[in-house]
């Protein structure tokens, strides 16, 4: 039997995407933000550029995670888009 794709939505175009597309950003009750793992409130971001360079993605965030972000956390972000796309781009 086939196993159906999780869809998921990305918070910035609002696209659905196969989960294992996007980038998971979950905030999780003991361990605080993280990236493609945890248990928790999540919110998924496709790799297009134009989605993860957006000028309101913090608000996007802190909006669908339902939390307040620290200021250097969009500087950790931007390392993670960049090593997910670059992973990401590999396998193609």
């Amino acid at each position: 039997m086939q196993q159906v794709p999780v869809m998921r939505m990305c918070i910035s175009c609002r696209k659905t995407y196969d989960r294992k597309d996007l980038l998971k950003i979950t905030k999780d009750h003991n361990e605080g933000i993280m990236f493609q793992k945890g248990m928790g409130r999540s919110a998924y971001i496709c790799n297009s550029e134009k989605c993860y360079s957006d000028s309101k993605i913090k608000k996007k965030l802190q909006k669908a995670l339902k939390t307040c972000l620290e200021p250097e956390f969009i500087e950790i972000f931007e390392k993670e888009i960049t090593s997910y796309n670059d992973h990401s781009n590999k396998g193609i």
